[in-house]
């Protein structure tokens, strides 16, 4: 095959594409110079990119949500389709949450994202690219292939994404109004204390294992363990590397999430020591609970007493990042 500037990578049934991927389709159609592939089912994409590996793009754009994006990067870490030079990643804003594409300076719409990565492609992308270690998340005793991702939310953090999954996404309200009423009711619950069906669940206790620095046991408000620059709440880690794993766990304690927050949006959370949370950089993490579900970019594994998550750093993986 010959060499494509662009490769792009669709699933049809992630979220966005629903509405977008005939428009997406519309504009392939009329820029040979991308070589489109879809998908039906993240199953297929090993074979996906063993295909987009022979006309050797120079750069893989992946048109999904964050669980599309999540599998593509366990299978380049794992499958090596591309040998030791993989072309730099880039993520179209799409799906329900778009952690990793808002990380990375994509938002709005899809189209005007993948016009701009097709004028960037055509020129030197050198400085639009940028190095993000990555998570490696192992289950249990196996020691099989890593789960490949870079945000993973635990405990209350957790409950209540699979709350807003499986509670207010079916209301078909527009993503943001979904995520502020999921953000609402967590604190409601937070402060009221209540235990309601139509609430998140109180989270279950954790013991989290930070290599750097020992243990903390508890109940957790709010677990986050990222490599995502934009999503943290402080970039503060206590003077810890910047390239390694970075935690922030709130403790299950009445108002203490919601200080912690309020502090953030001052800047003001890990500039000095709070009681109850907890900001760690970290060269290994593992997480144990009775029956606790974690979530590494949309996808849920779950935390045993004996059968632990543990989460390493990757070795970094090169990004296309777009104006923000």
């Amino acid at each position: 095959m010959g060499r494509a500037r662009i490769a792009l990578l669709s699933n049809p049934k992630s979220t966005g594409n629903v509405a977008q991927l005939p428009r997406v389709r519309a504009y392939c159609a009329e820029h040979p110079d991308i070589f489109h592939y879809e998908v039906e089912a993240v199953g297929q994409i090993g074979e996906a990119l063993r295909t987009i590996a022979q006309v050797k793009p120079a750069v893989l754009v992946i048109n999904g949500g964050d669980g599309t994006v999540q599998a593509a990067l366990t299978e380049l870490y794992n499958g090596g389709h591309f040998g030791d030079s993989p072309p730099p990643v880039a993520v179209l804003p799409n799906g329900k949450t778009n952690l990793i594409a808002l990380d990375l300076g994509a938002h709005g719409d899809v189209l005007e994202s993948l016009e701009q990565l097709v004028n960037l492609a055509q020129g030197d992308l050198a400085s639009h690219l940028v190095a993000r270690e990555l998570i490696a998340l192992r289950h249990g005793a196996s020691g099989g292939k890593p789960v490949i991702g870079m945000f993973l939310g635990g405990a209350g953090l957790a409950d209540t994404m699979l709350y807003c999954r499986h509670k207010i996404y079916p209301l078909g309200l527009p993503n943001g109004v979904s995520h502020v009423l999921a953000a609402l009711a967590l604190m409601f619950r937070q402060l009221s204390g209540l235990k309601m069906s139509f609430l998140p669940p109180a989270p279950t206790p954790l013991k989290v294992l930070v290599r750097r620095d020992g243990k903390i046991s508890g109940k957790f408000a709010l677990l986050l363990v990222t490599t995502l620059e934009k999503l943290l709440l402080t970039n503060d880690l206590g003077g810890q590397s910047q390239g390694r794993l970075r935690l922030i766990a709130v403790e299950q304690r009445p108002f203490l999430l919601l200080r912690a927050f309020t502090m953030s949006l001052f800047g003001k959370l890990g500039r000095t020591k709070m009681a109850g949370v907890h900001l760690e950089g970290a060269d290994e993490i593992s997480i144990e609970g009775h029956a606790s579900d974690v979530i590494l970019d949309g996808e849920t594994f779950r935390a045993e007493i004996g059968q632990p998550i543990r989460l390493t750093t990757a070795a970094p993986l090169s990004f296309v990042r777009l104006a923000a």
